[in-house]
């Protein structure tokens, strides 16, 4: 189909894609999610962007995971977001799942930044108005704020639910505490914590640890998908591939130059983290891969996936090709125990 083209989806896109339960609401979501953080902004073609999303809705991924400074610049994602909606998507709107976040910097001032209820509000209005929508799906607080009360930022996710504007509140890169106490007020608001994203991947496995951060009120530690699960919250992980290092890019211990570990924009990664030790076990995560006719990215999607707790894993895309490569991770078997045993072997390595 040229890309140009009226834009019709598959009759069959939800049989494409297998779709799991945001903890214990009714919120269905695909086992992949197609995140907007770094490949949407102005610097990609907006002609490759829509190819990305079209492709993408017909392979059955529903759900589209932004925020208000995804770019760059800050804001261009939601925007050429919008402008696909307009073009493509209208008419799927009640089958589609649209994320928005405020908490990061989006913004220069006192109101662009953090938790108060004048940013928070104010941002997802700006927000409703560059995706060309009347309401988001999930509306999530970025980040922590350590300044401001807590009952002010989940008051103001509270507000967006009633008012409409969002259908469902939820946290991102909150600590096992800071999660019990943000579901805890929001349930005083008649408002379930539908979902938590934190970031996850093979080399980075915090989530499944007692954290002592933010410990609250003499709370024992506890890790973070221990709290989600036990009460109800739905796992959506992003950085499932650890922005490349869990694909083949460098496994000859060489950066492409159009990686991201040779491209000082990316945010952290850089040619310091292509070292011997994540070589060695890359290399063996590669070879567990191959024996399973996976790609080194598919087994970090099948491994992200193997914890039924886990409701999404987010995976960016900068062409169809990558979207489709990852896709396959979902056909899949599951991982045997043999491999799961394996894989722990690796990563304990160092």
């Amino acid at each position: 189909m040229p890309s140009n083209s009226e834009y019709l989806a598959p009759p069959d896109r939800f049989d494409r894609t297998p779709y799991r339960r945001a903890g214990r609401s009714g919120l269905l979501l695909p086992e992949i999610s197609l995140g907007f953080w770094l490949n949407f902004g102005d610097t990609t073609a907006f002609q490759i962007q829509r190819d990305i999303v079209r492709r993408a809705y017909d392979l059955g991924i529903t759900h589209f995971d932004l925020a208000n400074n995804y770019g760059p610049p800050s804001g261009a994602a939601e925007e050429n977001f919008g402008r696909i909606f307009q073009k493509d998507l209208k008419p799927y709107r009640d089958d589609i799942i649209v994320s928005t976040k405020a908490g990061g910097v989006s913004r220069s001032g006192p109101y662009g930044d953090w938790g108060s209820r004048k940013y928070m509000l104010s941002s997802l209005d700006a927000s409703l108005k560059r995706l060309n929508l009347d309401y988001v799906d999930i509306f999530y607080h970025h980040r922590p704020d350590p300044n401001t009360p807590l009952e002010e930022t989940m008051g103001a996710l509270a507000a967006a639910v009633h008012s409409g504007k969002a259908l469902y509140a939820a946290i991102s890169n909150y600590s096992p505490a800071r999660t019990r106490q943000a579901a805890e007020i929001l349930a005083t608001m008649n408002v379930p914590l539908v979902l938590n994203q934190p970031s996850y991947n093979m080399l980075n496995r915090h989530i499944e640890s007692p954290q002592q951060k933010d410990n609250i009120d003499g709370q024992q530690y506890e890790s973070l998908i221990d709290v989600d699960g036990e009460l109800g919250i739905g796992t959506i992980v992003y950085s499932p591939l650890a922005q490349g290092l869990l694909t083949n890019k460098y496994l000859d211990g060489n950066m492409p130059k159009d990686s991201r570990a040779a491209n000082k924009d990316k945010i952290w990664l850089s040619k310091d983290n292509i070292t011997e030790e994540y070589l060695t076990k890359a290399r063996a995560l590669n070879e567990i891969a191959e024996n399973r006719n996976q790609t080194l990215a598919q087994l970090a999607i099948s491994w992200n996936l193997r914890d039924p707790r886990i409701t999404s894993a987010i995976v960016g895309a900068s062409s169809i090709k990558q979207l489709e490569d990852t896709h396959k991770a979902l056909t899949a078997p599951p991982l045997t125990p043999a491999e799961l045993e394996k894989i722990e072997e690796i990563l304990a390595v160092g």
